[in-house]
């Protein structure tokens, strides 16, 4: 048995200014910058309590939207995911990168919010 749920919406940014990204997305979603990564390749955006966190993420490849799945099991994730469909793209220490039969990839992450226990999905 294992538990999962949404964790973050990831905004990959192809630029070299992320805080102009910030200044958009936070302005668009009424979500102001909150915190600022040392190396300047992600910038959180506010979040209400129980909400998704929204992350602006500096990034190589062309800009796009994913999903970041927090689980207190990686691999009972990954495997259950592979079930419905998924392929995992790359291992990396310490999250998995998967694509949806759509083509969409996003990643397998351990728990980031504290509330995690009390408002994740169980899976037998």
């Amino acid at each position: 048995m294992h538990r999962s749920r949404l964790g973050n919406v990831i905004i990959d940014c192809q630029t070299d200014d992320l805080r102009r990204e910030a200044e958009f997305w936070g302005a668009a979603l009424g979500r102001p910058a909150s915190r600022h990564s040392n190396d300047g390749r992600y910038i959180d955006l506010q979040d209400d309590a129980g909400d998704p966190q929204v992350i602006l993420q500096k990034v190589d490849h062309p800009s796009r939207i994913h999903i970041d799945i927090e689980t207190d099991d990686i691999e009972a994730e990954v495997n259950r995911l592979q079930k419905l469909g998924a392929v995992i793209v790359e291992k990396m220490a310490r999250w998995t990168i998967m694509e949806a039969p759509s083509k969409h990839r996003f990643c397998i992450i351990g728990p980031v919010r504290e509330d995690f226990e009390e408002r994740a999905n169980t899976w037998k």
